[in-house]
C-alpha cells in the first residue's frame, strides 16, 4: 500500500513539473509573440540605443529627434523633441508600446497615451555609470530579453575598466561647457548636469562648479572661469560660425582656452546621453581635453 502511494505521489509530482514547463512555455511564447508584433516608438535617444543593441530596431517605427545613433534609426519617422512631443503625432504610428524616461513625457502627453489604451514604459535615468547598467539592466528586463542585457553590460563593464583611472589622473584641465543655438542663446553647465559628470570621468574639472544646472554666460564669468578647454556639442559651435566665430565672442580670447584655440566640440547625444557607448564616450572626450 505504502509503495502505491509512493508511485501516486511521484506520478503527481512529475505532472505538476510537466505542467508547470507547459505553463512557462505557453508564457514565453505569448511573450515571443507580443514582441514579434510590437510596435515601439522611442522617445529618448539613450532607449533608442539600449533597443537597438538588444536587436530590436526593426520593432521602431518613430524616434525622438534625439535618437541619431546607430545612423540607421535617422530614416525612422520622427515624433519631435522629448519635452515637446505631439500625442496626435504618435498615435498616428499606431504603436502597441512607448518608451522613454521619466523626465521626458509631460503629465498631459502621459495621460492622452493611457487614455488611448497605450502601453508606456518610463524608466529612471541616473547620469552616471551606475545610472546607465540599471537603465539598460531595466529596460532589457522590461521587454522580456534579459540575457541579451546581461551581455550588453559584460562588454560594458569591460570597457569602462579600460577607462576607471581616468577620473582620478591629475592634473585635470579645466573646461567650460558652452550650450549654444546662436549668440543670442548662449549657457553654461554647472553642476547636476550631464557634462558636468562627464567632463569628472574624463579627468578634466568643470570650471562653473559655483552654479547649479545652467546659467546664460556672461564676458565676465568666462574671462573669470578662464577655462583651458572650451566644450561644446558640434551643432552649437556650428551655430556660432565654428571655432572661429566663438573667438569672436566677448571674453573667449581673454581665456587660456582662446588664447590657445583648445576648442572641443563633440555630438550631443553621445556626449550627454550615458548611453551603452558610455566607455568610447568617456575615453574620446578624455582624448580631446587633455
Amino acid at each position: 500500500m505504502k509503495t502505491i502511494k509512493n508511485i501516486i505521489g511521484i506520478m503527481v509530482c512529475l505532472g505538476m513539473i510537466a505542467l508547470t514547463n507547459s505553463c512557462n512555455q505557453s508564457a514565453k511564447k505569448t511573450e515571443d509573440a507580443t514582441l514579434d508584433s510590437a510596435r515601439i516608438v522611442s522617445i529618448n535617444g539613450t532607449i533608442t540605443e539600449i533597443l537597438a543593441d538588444l536587436g530590436l530596431e526593426e520593432k521602431i517605427v518613430g524616434v525622438d529627434v534625439a535618437s541619431t545613433y546607430p545612423a540607421s534609426i535617422q530614416t525612422k519617422p520622427k515624433i519631435g523633441h522629448n519635452k515637446n512631443i505631439s500625442a496626435e503625432g504618435v498615435l498616428a504610428l499606431n504603436p502597441t508600446l512607448i518608451i522613454g524616461t521619466k523626465a521626458d513625457l509631460k503629465p498631459e502627453t502621459l495621460e492622452q497615451f493611457k487614455q488611448a489604451g497605450i502601453q508606456v514604459l518610463l524608466f529612471e535615468q541616473a547620469y552616471s555609470v551606475e545610472g546607465t547598467k540599471n537603465l539598460i539592466k531595466s529596460v532589457s528586463d522590461s521587454v522580456g530579453l534579459p540575457s541579451k542585457g546581461d551581455s550588453i553590460l559584460v562588454s560594458l563593464n569591460s570597457q569602462l575598466e579600460r577607462v576607471a583611472s581616468y577620473a582620478s589622473q591629475t592634473p585635470k584641465p579645466k573646461v567650460l561647457f558652452i550650450y549654444a543655438r546662436g549668440t543670442g542663446t548662449m549657457m553654461v553647465g554647472g553642476t547636476g548636469t550631464q557634462v558636468d559628470a562627464m567632463i569628472s570621468l574624463a579627468g578634466g574639472e568643470n570650471v562653473a562648479k559655483d552654479i547649479q544646472d545652467y546659467k546664460p554666460l556672461t564676458a565676465e564669468a568666462l574671462v573669470a572661469y578662464n577655462p583651458d578647454v572650451l566644450l561644446l556639442f558640434d551643432s552649437g559651435l556650428s551655430s556660432l560660425g565654428n571655432a572661429e566665430g566663438l573667438l569672436e565672442v566677448q571674453g573667449v580670447k581673454e581665456t587660456n582656452a582662446g588664447k590657445n584655440k583648445k576648442i572641443v566640440q563633440m555630438d550631443g547625444q553621445f556626449l550627454t546621453g550615458f548611453s551603452p557607448r558610455l566607455a568610447q564616450t568617456i575615453e574620446e572626450l578624455h582624448k580631446k581635453i587633455h
